[in-house]
């Protein structure tokens, strides 16, 4: 028999592949590493997520209520995502948070929108007096911050001081040309009736001032918000009861909302917010009036601590003249209901289509 020929009966052997790595070595010390940068970056990014998701659950678990809470509230979801049980958890939380920070027994409401309400507020513009409590008591009641120091003091309810005026003879010649007021009228430059273009910034010996009008601006509600169309995160949107509310563990500070708001009515916090602890009010709610932090937008909600309670909001109980009424605008015999099928009204920038659920009325 031929050695070169193949029998039968043995099997033919197939060539093994080939091995696109050599074997490594036995030898520990012999081997060599090759891990690529990119697999050493993904390998690190996981460690550095898993030590992060450990040590965050470590912490929750501590005696420290503020560690705690900063390491839970940064792993937590938007607040309009969160299941029951978790809206919980945070609430729970935060309410051992404060109540350490703060040295009182704090609580945190999570009370949602009540069915078959829509909120609504109306203002006599007449009748306001520009005594500004409403600006002192809005202040007090949702923990805003009140330091000296620019952007430590922050106010969500501004009282524009407005001048009232009428057309002159003696002023008809004052204009320019000389003499002749042809080109500029010599009451050009004073105001005529009641104007919009006021100050904020008055400090009268009384109230109210001979030949002046007040009118206060805060939030408007809007039925169509300007700013929640242009928040990058969704962290700020409208509430099933009218108020539009605010994320604040969501916000990034990025301020369009504030840029895209006509009315001038939300705030940054620049700095660290001052809220002396025996003036913190302890009664507080998620969406609302809890201590905010550094580098997000707050705004006024309708005191939701309040109303979603059926109480008033502070600045309609502290109203020395009764200028402010407030109400469910779903119910015909609410005070603000009432306002608007008896009283003459106009929201304020009515061109933009923001659809205010503020309304101003003369008597």
């Amino acid at each position: 028999m031929n050695v070169n020929e193949t029998s039968p009966a043995d099997p033919v052997q197939e060539p093994l592949p080939e091995c696109p790595t050599p074997a490594a070595s036995a030898n520990p010390a012999a081997s060599e590493a090759k891990t690529s940068r990119r697999g050493f970056l993904k390998t690190g990014g996981m460690l550095s997520l898993s030590s992060l998701m450990g040590a965050g659950a470590l912490m929750t678990k501590s005696d420290d209520a503020l560690a705690a809470a900063e390491w839970g509230e940064h792993f937590q979801k938007n607040y309009r995502l969160m299941t029951d049980a978790e809206k919980a958890e945070s609430r729970a939380r935060l309410e051992r948070r404060y109540s350490e920070e703060y040295g009182k027994a704090v609580t945190v409401d999570t009370t949602d929108p009540q069915p078959g309400v829509l909120m609504g507020y109306a203002l006599n513009v007449r009748k306001c007096i520009g005594c500004r409590r409403c600006v002192k008591a809005c202040v007090a009641e949702n923990n805003q911050s009140r330091g000296e120091r620019p952007g430590e003091r922050i106010e969500w309810i501004q009282v524009l001081r407005m001048e009232r005026g009428e057309f002159s003879e003696e002023r008809m010649n004052d204009g320019y040309p000389e003499g002749l007021g042809i080109q500029v009228g010599g009451n050009a430059y004073t105001p005529a009736g009641q104007v919009l273009e006021g100050q904020y910034h008055y400090q009268p010996d009384a109230v109210p001032e001979k030949d002046a009008t007040y009118m206060p601006i805060a939030c408007m509600q809007c039925e169509k918000p300007p700013c929640v169309k242009v928040c990058p995160v969704r962290t700020t949107y409208r509430e099933g009861d009218g108020p539009v509310v605010i994320d604040y563990n969501w916000c990034i500070g990025c301020r369009m909302c504030m840029g895209a708001c006509p009315y001038w009515a939300r705030r940054i916090n620049l700095t660290t917010p001052v809220l002396p602890k025996e003036a913190m009010n302890p009664v507080t709610h998620y969406l609302g009036n809890r201590p905010r932090m550094r580098g997000v937008v707050e705004k006024c909600h309708w005191c939701l601590q309040r109303t979603r309670h059926g109480r008033y909001p502070a600045c309609v109980e502290v109203c020395p003249v009764g200028a402010r009424k407030f109400g469910n605008l779903l119910d015909p015999n609410s005070e603000v209901s009432l306002v608007l099928a008896r009283k003459n009204v106009f929201r304020l920038k009515a061109e933009n289509n923001t659809f205010p659920k503020f309304f101003y009325f003369y008597d």
